[in-house]
């Protein structure tokens, strides 16, 4: 029986990598569209041999764009997380890294004219409703990957891409702190359940006996640490308004503890069940907001960096990672008004990707 082949491009976007799909291609029914998406990726196995993952969360992703019938919008971006080694995708959460190469395949998939110098790309995040603007480099009407622009995470150097981030605030639950408060005791742990572009579960480093200085490596070999976090996150989730999260990868989970290298914050961030080795986009943009509002688990650890807008430095396993807020603060009430940072990406493969027939049921 041939195999079905499927139009992609292939793209690192930030510290992460997937195929980028045109959401026609695929069927709309999400349970047909997890199943294909399981087989592109070989979930199910720990190294993903049967498939273009790469044995990690990171390299599990995978993205599907569409022009966006909303009158602001240029794109539809619609994120599917694929689990390594289960047969399970989630489409709950979004994925700011993968975002960054959605300006560049929109382009390259023909959805956006390029224009020359640098092209603006407007961007829904159709799992949580977040409105993005991308800055892409586009001289001579060509998407431009090689450039001078670092991230820490990622070896050499690139074109930059500019993601300013709008109507981020509660993207899943409605709310900045959707139990209604900045602190939390949950599983005799005190946490900060924050809702800004991803829910995540902040703690403390320090109250689970960790340094926060811990590489990802040492982290993930620490299954305590997990055995006890994993009570809380499915606990804070409850408590967040989003049901039962056992299986969800939201909210995610991260610990915080005093900056070493001249930034705001330390954190290490979990997705859930490896730590992330480097820094997710939207975890950033999150992180970055329980750093500058007031009374959350990051007083007395953070840094605070002056006024608005200001850049808040995030210290993670591989470097650090710059997030601009746009904020104010009245009467203790914390209002996020844009966020924006700097990222890249590369296309690595143009072509088909090859899907088994079996998986079209």
């Amino acid at each position: 029986m041939p195999q079905v082949p499927i139009p992609c491009l292939f793209m690192r976007g930030g510290t992460s990598r997937a195929p980028y799909f045109n959401r026609a291609d695929l069927p709309e029914d999400q349970d047909a569209l997890a199943e294909i998406l399981i087989a592109a990726v070989g979930a199910g196995h720990p190294l993903n041999i049967d498939g273009v993952g790469g044995g990690a969360a990171v390299t599990t992703k995978t993205a599907m764009i569409s022009p966006s019938k909303d009158d602001w919008a240029d794109i539809d971006y619609f994120f599917g997380q694929v689990k390594v080694d289960e047969r399970l995708v989630d489409f709950g959460p979004t994925c700011g890294n993968i975002l960054s190469g959605i300006g560049p395949a929109a382009i390259e998939m023909g959805m956006v004219p390029a224009q020359d110098g640098e092209t603006r790309v407007r961007i829904i995040a159709v799992n949580t409703g977040a409105r993005i603007e991308a800055i892409v480099q586009t001289p001579g009407g060509q998407v431009e990957y090689e450039g001078a622009a670092r991230i820490d995470g990622v070896p050499g150097t690139a074109a930059p891409i500019t993601l300013n981030f709008m109507d981020v605030v509660g993207s899943k639950t409605g709310k900045l702190f959707p139990t209604g408060s900045p602190l939390d005791v949950v599983g005799g742990v005190e946490v900060t359940c924050i809702d800004v572009a991803m829910p995540i579960v902040v703690a403390r480093a320090s109250d689970f006996g960790l340094t926060g200085y811990e590489t990802a490596e040492e982290l993930d070999a620490n299954r305590e640490f997990y055995a006890r976090f994993e009570p809380i996150r499915q606990e804070a989730g409850k408590l967040m308004g989003m049901g039962d999260v056992t299986k969800s990868v939201t909210p995610k989970f991260a610990i915080l503890s005093e900056p070493r290298q001249g930034g705001a914050i330390n954190a290490r961030y979990f997705m859930p069940w490896n730590c992330h080795p480097s820094m997710a986009v939207t975890g950033s943009i999150c992180l970055g907001c329980c750093t500058l509002a007031p009374g959350t688990v990051a007083e007395g650890l953070a840094k605070k960096p002056e006024g608005s807008p200001t850049v808040v430095t995030i210290e993670h396993p591989t470097g650090q990672i710059d997030v601009t807020a746009d904020y104010s603060i009245s009467a203790g009430q914390f209002d996020l008004k844009t966020a924006g940072l700097l990222r890249t990406a590369r296309l690595l493969m143009r072509g088909e990707m090859m899907v088994p027939q079996a998986a079209f049921k």
